[in-house]
């Protein structure tokens, strides 16, 4: 028998509070996305001034770091980057137009060694979307350490 842990609107709250607070800190107007295990939005904060590209690419990125576990920014990061040229995920992110996300920003959330969800980041350049995604999975990390 498998178990399998769900994340839910009460955990994603705290993540989202997290990640605002990190993206004002450092004076970066942000869109911030929890999904959960199957890539679905649990919650989404668009911050006041954030871009409206920011929705739709917060989605993608947590979407994608949920489904492929992995954080985005690794499909392109030389020299095995899967999603470079020439190696063997090429084009991965014309599969699902839209929805998939090789770029920084996308964060796997785990727990007990299992993918529970993902968070997206938008509106910062990678160092920005990198530190506000930190401070969400530090958040999650401090709230699940307890039930583990």
């Amino acid at each position: 028998m498998h178990q399998v842990h769900r994340i839910t609107l009460d955990d994603a709250l705290p993540l989202l509070a997290a990640g605002r607070a990190k993206a004002e800190e450092i004076g970066v107007r942000q869109t911030l996305c929890v999904v959960d295990d199957g890539g679905n939005v649990l919650a989404l904060h668009r911050l006041p001034g954030a871009r409206l590209t920011g929705v739709d690419i917060s989605i993608a990125k947590a979407f994608t770091a949920a489904g492929h576990e992995r954080a985005t920014h690794l499909f392109n990061e030389a020299p095995d980057g899967p999603a470079l040229p020439g190696n063997e995920a090429f084009g991965i992110s014309h599969m699902l137009p839209g929805k998939f996300a090789v770029f920084v920003g996308g964060f796997p959330l785990l727990y007990n060694g299992q993918i529970v969800g993902g968070v997206g980041i938008s509106g910062g350049n990678g160092k920005q979307d990198k530190a506000v995604g930190a401070a969400m999975l530090a958040e999650f990390e401090a709230l699940t350490s307890a039930n583990v």
